[in-house]
């Protein structure tokens, strides 16, 4: 699953063995109005066909899994770049929960593509803009101001038994002084899934096997 407003091709680099793995690639639907990531993660579970698969998820799509998990059964789940409870979140995402301050974002502006990148992929993605705005495929403003807001507002506490959780020590959207139990990525970014694909490909197949 791709992290908010982005599609599948963040994972285009991502090869397992195919004599190992049967990949499958999720994609962002656009939510209901005012419904619940609960609920979001129920109609996406339905697009799973395979009894107790893997499940990976990047970012936003890390925490979608995790909801999902309730009903797929996942022999496992790996998120990256991501987070696995709200105790984990940066201050400012919880003090924009409390204050309502994520509201007040621009989100209309989102067909902007420089501005969406910031949102989903952080600030410094910018500088290289051309290069990522291919994977920004989702524009609309109800989809981002849904998602925005179910990111600062996710209320897990204790996290989901067994969860393997790969993160960068350079991630500025969640930064790793907040995390817990992870596999560090030394200079990995909150984009490490597009520009550290080498790590992810060596890595992966033993991950989600043992």
């Amino acid at each position: 699953m791709p992290g908010m407003a982005a599609s599948s091709l963040i994972f285009e680099h991502i090869h397992l063995p195919p004599n190992r793995f049967e990949v499958f690639k999720l994609e962002w639907m656009s939510p209901l109005k005012g419904e619940s990531l609960v609920n979001y993660a129920r109609r996406m579970s339905e697009n799973i066909h395979h009894k107790n698969p893997v499940l990976i998820g990047v970012s936003f799509g890390g925490i979608l899994i995790q909801e999902m998990e309730a009903f797929v059964k996942p022999r496992k789940l790996i998120v990256i770049s991501s987070v696995k409870t709200r105790g984990e979140l940066p201050r400012r995402m919880k003090f924009a929960s409390r204050t309502g301050a994520h509201k007040l974002l621009p989100t209309s502006l989102a067909t902007n593509v420089e501005l969406l990148a910031k949102y989903a992929f952080g600030k410094a993605v910018v500088k290289r803009l051309e290069l990522y705005k291919k994977y920004l495929t989702i524009s609309d403003k109800n989809y981002v101001d849904w998602a925005i807001n179910e990111i600062v507002s996710w209320r897990r506490k204790v996290p989901i038994s067994g969860v393997v959780h790969i993160h960068g020590d350079k991630d500025a959207v969640f930064p790793i002084k907040y995390i817990k139990d992870c596999i560090e990525v030394k200079g990995g970014t909150h984009i490490m899934i597009i520009n550290r694909f080498k790590w992810f490909n060596e890595q992966l197949p033993d991950l989600i096997e043992n």
